[in-house]
């Protein structure tokens, strides 16, 4: 039957929404069943029952893609795969292009899209009486008319009413594509959304920020007004909330340099132990103490840096609580060679850490340095202590004191390599 009638878009609509859906053929006029056929790379037209239509697979369409009309070929093609994922479109497309091609045929499969072939199957299942993609018909009522009849609204099948309806009385549309309508909201410019259903006090916001405004204020210099400290308790300093912050009205004070500890429970030195290592030059293991704070202080005297004042060290294990300016602080990690340790660090990369600040490995004497360890370069430092008798006690751990001096020389060094003295260090880093 020659090609007549509505559409080929609208008829392809009408029939899928009445649940008779066309077959391609490879003659216009199929008598016999030989000339139905599935395979797109031979078929020629797609025929239509109730009425019999027939239409070439060449046709161009109102469908758009690339300011390119598609025809009817590949708009069949892309409601052939509407169920299957995109990367197994984009193969079937190329697939059967490449059977044109061995056949010397000028026919080819456009691939469309995601947004496009989404579009289009929306429009197609009726689930959409608007396509951006489709151009409209001659004449708008003749255009409305038609879509009202693919649609079942008016005349025809009666299957999916339009969306003013509001219910869906015919055909069932996909779950997944359902759910995805009911996901979608009305999108407002940026007057109804800066508009608010009430009135919002701010004022709270206000004095929050007066706090932190007044703390960076200078203090005026013919002020009268005494500024008192005062000074954390011991349970406070022990649960650790903040690392000290320093004074800004006090130019004298000087930053406390941080060291940072390994919290695996395989280092040999932790919080518990090692305040009697650096402080007291005598290594006992980590469950001789039962010491449960979480930031100690150790001072000591580093000449090179300050001859006359002794430096106090904040040690740590972890940086959860750091500030920004407090990476600056840091002076050195005590490391086991396991690199999860740095994975709450400003430089979580042992080559970039250990450039911008001293590593210190501390093992048993006589075992091998990890290799990973020595693949870090001489930005770490190794020492080794005897291991443990408890038969010897501490008074035998005279050797401990030479370790724990030439990890201090070290460190003292470094510091005064990145501009330590008197008044601190550089701490924008």
């Amino acid at each position: 039957m020659a090609t007549a009638g509505l559409d080929p878009l609208l008829r392809l609509r009408q029939s899928i929404a009445a649940n008779d859906p066309p077959f391609t053929t490879t003659s216009p006029d199929p008598t016999p069943a030989s000339d139905a056929t599935e395979n797109l790379a031979t078929a020629t037209h797609l025929q239509f029952d109730n009425p019999q239509q027939s239409y070439s697979l060449d046709t161009p369409t109102r469908f758009v893609s690339s300011d390119r009309a598609v025809d009817l070929r590949s708009i069949w093609f892309a409601w052939q795969k509407k169920d299957v994922a995109i990367p197994d479109y984009i193969a079937s497309a190329q697939q059967l292009n490449e059977e044109f091609a061995a056949a010397q045929s000028t026919s080819k499969v456009q691939n469309l899209v995601f947004v496009e072939r989404l579009d289009l199957i929306t429009w197609l299942e009726g689930a959409s009486e608007e396509s951006e993609y489709i151009k409209g018909l001659e004449g708008d009522a003749s255009a409305t008319r038609s879509a009202q009849v693919a649609s079942g609204a008016a005349g025809g099948v009666s299957t999916i009413p339009s969306s003013a309806a509001g219910v869906r009385t015919g055909k069932t549309i996909d779950p997944r594509l359902q759910e995805i309508y009911n996901g979608e909201r009305r999108m407002g410019d940026r007057n109804s959304v800066l508009r608010g259903i009430k009135p919002t006090d701010f004022s709270h916001v206000r004095k929050l920020a007066e706090t932190f405004l007044s703390r960076s204020r200078p203090s005026k210099p013919h002020s009268t007004t005494a500024t008192s400290t005062t000074h954390p308790s011991s349970s406070q300093t022990s649960n650790l909330v903040s690392l000290p912050k320093q004074a800004k009205n006090h130019p004298s004070r000087r930053p406390d340099p941080i060291i940072l500890l390994s919290p695996s429970a395989s280092s040999l030195l932790r919080l518990s132990n090692i305040k009697s290592f650096l402080s007291d030059g005598i290594y006992m293991p980590p469950h001789t103490s039962t010491t449960a704070a979480n930031i100690l202080h150790i001072s000591r005297l580093l000449p090179g840096i300050d001859p006359h004042r002794p430096l106090r060290f904040i040690l740590v294990d972890t940086p959860e609580q750091f500030k920004p300016d407090y990476w600056g602080r840091v002076v050195a990690v005590f490391t086991t060679g396991q690199t999860w340790q740095f994975k709450g660090y400003k430089w979580q990369h042992p080559p970039d850490l250990f450039k911008e600040v001293l590593g210190v490995y501390v093992g048993w004497r006589g075992e091998d340095v990890p290799p990973a360890v020595r693949g870090w370069g001489r930005g770490v430092v190794s020492a080794a202590v005897e291991k443990w008798n408890p038969g010897q006690g501490p008074q035998g751990r005279w050797r401990d004191r030479e370790v724990v001096e030439g990890i201090w020389t070290r460190i003292e060094e470094w510091m005064r390599g990145k501009g330590w003295g008197k008044e601190g260090g550089m701490i924008a880093r």
